[in-house]
């Protein structure tokens, strides 16, 4: 068997039993390797040299985590929910679930504006959701329904529109391997080659809000405790967080970096006074441990990529579905959609895939007769299939970070498995579809 075929079922089936992600991954990650005949020591040199790509994105989730738990304890998590627990008093029926979809709503464009409007991707989850989390338990929202409206936001703007994180997708990414390897790039409009699949993560949306659509009930003294929040809060104390919610954003912006974002709202909090200082320490330290998790993930992702890459069977996958297709278009525009799925669960990197898949994808997407506008969408497709669905994907670790702060939100069976088959199946049909008809 490829290894890493192998690799990324070892890690899916792991996952699945509910053994711990990072655990999943290491041993997808050696199974990778001793199959590819790299040995032990080489494996774990692989794997070890590859975890510093996660570093930095764990030490902002740390970062990130204490400021979050500073919002908790400002009390505007109570504050919203006391908000719309009156809303909700004075409302019936069709009332109740106007509030309920506005929230939606509100939440779907955040999301979608962080990859371009406000290009924050993944740093505004565990700042804008936990102190959501009451108001959505109130109300008996399915989490499981937010998890599937944030993937959704956090994935499709990157495939369609070409701004943000969608142009470093798009143009400098997608546009620049298919060019580098053979395809006349020039006067196409890659919006009209990635409108079907950007319109099979739209169904996806619809079915997510038809499936989670019943009320779901959570523990509130589970969720109280996990915030530690003030019920007693005050004007100024709100106005102090929001300001520092808004400097978070703002330095990010400025300088790039989620850390020092999170860190200038964290010390706007503690010199307001919302965390006293001799508390300061504790915050932190908390917040850092509500965020361990994901932390740890990605790392370990970062070190099972490695162990992926080295073995040298990637490329070995997709070359091996290119001699079964024997010229059947169909057949091969399914295959090659497969093949990205399987990278891109392994590697948790839609930008990563594209450049491993083009090498092989153009010239043999152009001996089948595949138009240009139908290999700009398979090869997209294949890049950003998985990306929704994968243990080890910003797009699902994201949601996981600001759902799970309480415990009531599992990582594979609540974020992984509902954003795998709602949104991987119908962009499965949608990019097949549009390498048939473009």
């Amino acid at each position: 068997m490829n290894a890493v075929v192998a690799a990324v079922v070892v890690m899916l089936v792991l996952s699945l039993l509910r053994t711990p992600v990072v655990v999943a991954l290491v041993l997808g990650a050696l199974s990778a390797g001793l199959l590819a005949g790299m040995g032990l020591d080489a494996t774990l040199a692989a794997f070890t040299g590859g975890i510093g790509g996660g570093a930095e994105v764990a030490l902002n989730y740390a970062m990130l985590g204490g400021f979050a738990v500073a919002i908790a304890q400002s009390g505007l998590p109570h504050a919203l929910a006391d908000l719309v627990q009156r809303k909700l008093g004075t409302t019936q029926g069709r009332a109740n679930r106007v509030v309920k979809y506005s929230l939606i709503l509100v939440l779907a464009a955040v999301a979608i504006s962080s990859q371009n409007l406000i290009p924050i991707h993944i740093a505004f989850i565990p700042l804008l959701v936990p102190p959501l989390l009451m108001v959505m338990s109130k109300m008996q929202l399915d989490r499981r329904l937010i998890a599937c409206v944030l993937t959704f936001g956090l994935v499709t703007p990157y495939m369609f529109l070409p701004v943000g994180f969608g142009g470093i997708f798009l143009n400098d990414i997608l546009l620049k391997n298919l060019g580098s390897n053979g395809l006349g790039t020039e006067g196409i409009n890659v919006m009209a080659a990635m409108w079907i699949p950007a319109a099979g993560m739209l169904v996806g949306l619809m079915l997510a809000l038809f499936t989670y659509r019943k009320p779901r009930r959570y523990d509130m003294e589970r969720l109280e405790a996990a915030e530690r929040a003030e019920v007693n809060y005050s004007t100024a104390r709100l106005v102090s967080v929001m300001v520092a919610l808004l400097a978070a954003f703002g330095v990010q912006l400025w300088t790039g970096s989620m850390v020092l974002g999170a860190l200038s709202g964290y010390m706007l909090c503690t010199l307001t006074g919302i965390i006293r200082w001799k508390q300061a320490d504790g915050v932190l330290i908390d917040g850092m441990k509500m965020m361990a998790m994901i932390g740890f993930i990605m790392i370990t992702a970062a070190g099972f990529a490695e162990v992926m890459r080295q073995t040298g069977e990637i490329t070995t996958l997709v070359e091996s579905s290119a001699e079964v297709i024997d010229g059947n278009k169909a057949l091969a525009a399914l295959l090659m959609l497969l093949v990205g799925l399987l990278v891109t669960l392994g590697i948790g990197s839609s930008f990563s895939t594209i450049p491993i898949i083009a090498a092989i994808y153009v010239p043999l997407g152009l001996s089948l007769g595949f138009s240009p506008l139908a290999i700009v969408a398979l090869v997209g497709t294949a890049g950003a299939l998985g990306d929704a669905g994968s243990p080890a994907s910003d797009s699902t670790l994201g949601p996981t970070a600001g759902l799970s702060v309480d415990g009531q939100h599992h990582h594979i069976w609540d974020t992984v498995v509902p954003t795998f088959l709602h949104y991987n199946l119908p962009l499965l049909v949608a990019g097949w579809t549009a390498a048939m008809v473009l």
